[in-house]
C-alpha cells in the first residue's frame, strides 16, 4: 500500500513536470536548438573532409548532448524554487526518494526527445553512411542518457539553492561525465562504423557499470543533498 502510494507521487512529479514543459516548449525549443547549433559549429570547424565528418560523429553527438542537457537540469528544480513548492514537497510525508525518481524521470525523457531531434541532424551533418549498427547504437544512446541524467539530476539539486547555479552545475558535473561520454562515444564510434559488437563490448560494460553505480548512490544521496 505505501509502495503504491509513492509511486502515484513519482507519476504526479512526472506529469507535473512534462505538462509545464508542453505548456511552455520554451525549454525543449532551447535545448534542441542548442544542440543542433553545437552541431553546426563542430561540422564548420572540422571542414569539408567526409572522412574527418565521420569519424568525429558520435563525439560531437555526444558533446552536443551534454552540453544541452545542462539547461534541462538548470530548469528541473527551477519551478518549485521560484513558486516557493520545493519546500512543502519536502516537508509531504513520503519518503524523498521519489522527489528524485520523479524529477530523474522526467528528465530523462526530455533528454531522450532531444535525441530523437539532433541524432537525425548529425546523421545528415556528419556524413554516417554506414547504419547497420543502429539498433545497438540507439541501445548506447540509452545506457549512456540514463547515467548522464541521474548524475544532472543529482547534481541540479545540489546546485539549486545556490544563486550561481548557471555556472555551479557544469563545474560538478563534467568531470564526473568523462567515463560516460567517453564510452557512449567510443562504442557509438565503433557500433556505427559497422564493427563488430565485441569492438563496443567493453565500453557498453563500462557504461553498464556506470549506470548501477550512480544512479544507486544518486538514490541513496539524494536525502542528505536536497537539505542542504
Amino acid at each position: 500500500m505505501a509502495f503504491s502510494q509513492d509511486l502515484r507521487r513519482v507519476r504526479a512529479i512526472i506529469w507535473k513536470d512534462l505538462t509545464t514543459e508542453r505548456r511552455s516548449k520554451a525549454g525543449f525549443n532551447a535545448v534542441a536548438f542548442l544542440g543542433i547549433l553545437i552541431l553546426l559549429l563542430f561540422g564548420f570547424a572540422l571542414g569539408p573532409d567526409a572522412e574527418a565528418l565521420r569519424n568525429a560523429a558520435a563525439g560531437a553527438l555526444w558533446l552536443a548532448i551534454l552540453f544541452a542537457g545542462v539547461l534541462a537540469f538548470n530548469r528541473a528544480y527551477q519551478l518549485e524554487l521560484d513558486g516557493g513548492a520545493l519546500e512543502p514537497l519536502l516537508l509531504y510525508p513520503a519518503p524523498r526518494w521519489t522527489i528524485f525518481a520523479g524529477k530523474f524521470a522526467a528528465n530523462l525523457l526530455f533528454v531522450l526527445l532531444v535525441e530523437v531531434v539532433i541524432v537525425p541532424v548529425a546523421i545528415v551533418l556528419f556524413q554516417v553512411q554506414s547504419l547497420a549498427g543502429w539498433a545497438p547504437a540507439a541501445g548506447v544512446m540509452v545506457l549512456g542518457s540514463i547515467g548522464f541524467v541521474a548524475l544532472g539530476t543529482f547534481y541540479a539539486s545540489m546546485a539549486s539553492r545556490s544563486r550561481a547555479r548557471e555556472v555551479l552545475l557544469p563545474l560538478l558535473l563534467f568531470p564526473m561525465l568523462v567515463p560516460v561520454l567517453l564510452a557512449s562515444a567510443e562504442a557509438s564510434s565503433a557500433l556505427l562504423a559497422g564493427n563488430p559488437m565485441r569492438d563496443a563490448g567493453a565500453w557498453i560494460k563500462l557504461l553498464v557499470a556506470f549506470d548501477v553505480i550512480f544512479v544507486v548512490a544518486s538514490f541513496l544521496a539524494f536525502d542528505h543533498v536536497i537539505e542542504v
